[in-house]
């Protein structure tokens, strides 16, 4: 016998099945969360756990500490209903569903843009298109069965190819594969879009985009999504990366200021050392932003990247006075299993 779950703010309701995730069954049955990763890695679809009673069976996600679980604080991608449910999460409703699709796709191309992230570029099949949203992600289903998750970085508007940014893992099966066996030309598999991390277009405000590494994918679709919609709000980007060699399309990035002024650029490098060549920012770019940016409230904010960029970030700008609902994000987690 099925569980019900109640939303707390709109008091829609939706049943879950016995050892069903959650966000799943809110899916299945048109209830639009927020959520990224779906493995509890980013925390897109954290909410409270306002009544009744629920379980992790594979342990408390990483993104969920215990004191916020005591705390009634809930991740819904990867828990199970055990009772009857009221819960608390922020439903999307200004989100046009895409039709999500398993689709056979070509390698197009495989481009080094730094020396652990590649460009690689997928064709589709001539009677075959894939609609998405900026900021949204695929996965690769490998002969295995296993999935390796990736953001789209091409906007809707430029989708001759479906362009990804591949990080080098050490140890990891796929990205390996990749890099040092992959040829252009090769069969993949994969399926989606998915994800909830899209440029909120009924907002007004500014907007601030922040990226942590290869996190700058879903961010460049949304930068060029919204220069393709002559987008009129203020858009500052900050994106943090080790040396100059990880601001892989920084020149890009330079380029779009030159056609579009409203647009702000800061580049942010952690481990410059005493670099003569870097006359920029240094340190981590979440202290950046808090420097250059007294009133984050005035921002809708979107940020993509690594978890413990994205943890830091989130925990700064809360406490410096973001409002939460006007923070959006996508937290990449690149390890051997995954990647």
């Amino acid at each position: 016998m099925p569980y019900k779950i109640t939303l707390q703010a709109s008091g829609h309701t939706f049943d879950v099945n016995k050892d069903e995730f959650i966000l799943d069954a809110a899916l299945r049955q048109g209830i639009n969360f927020p959520y990224g990763c779906r493995s509890g890695s980013c925390g897109t679809c954290l909410g409270n756990l306002i009544s009744g009673e629920l379980e992790y069976p594979e342990g408390l996600p990483i993104t969920l500490m215990e004191h916020e679980h005591q705390a009634g604080k809930a991740i819904f991608c990867t828990s199970i209903a055990k009772s009857d449910l009221v819960i608390d999460v922020k439903e999307i409703t200004s989100v046009v569903d895409a039709e999500i699709k398993m689709l056979p796709a070509r390698v197009a191309s495989l481009q080094k843009l730094s020396d652990d992230v590649i460009e690689m570029k997928l064709d589709l099949p001539a009677n075959e298109q894939l609609a998405f949203r900026a900021g949204q992600y695929i996965e690769f289903i490998l002969r295995d069965k296993s999935r390796r998750a990736f953001s789209l970085a091409n906007a809707p508007s430029n989708d001759e190819f479906l362009e990804l940014h591949l990080k080098l893992v050490t140890g990891g099966k796929f990205t390996e594969h990749v890099f040092h066996e992959m040829k252009e030309k090769a069969l993949v598999r994969i399926e989606g879009p998915f994800g909830s991390f899209s440029i909120r277009e009924t907002a007004n405000l500014p907007i601030l985009l922040i990226a942590g590494g290869t996190g700058f994918a879903p961010i460049k679709a949304m930068l060029e999504q919204l220069i393709k919609e002559n987008d009129s709000r203020p858009v500052t980007l900050y994106w943090g990366a080790k040396n100059t060699e990880d601001l892989y399309h920084h020149k890009l990035v330079l380029s779009w200021l030159k056609q579009h002024p409203s647009l702000r650029y800061t580049p942010v490098l952690s481990g410059t050392g005493n670099d003569p060549s870097w006359h920029g920012r240094k340190g981590f770019v979440h202290d950046a932003v808090i420097s250059d940016i007294k009133n984050l409230a005035d921002f809708d904010v979107y940020m993509a990247g690594p978890p413990a960029m994205i943890n830091a970030t989130k925990k700064a700008l809360l406490e410096k006075g973001l409002p939460e609902d006007q923070l959006l994000f996508d937290s990449f987690e690149f390890t051997s299993l995954k990647s």
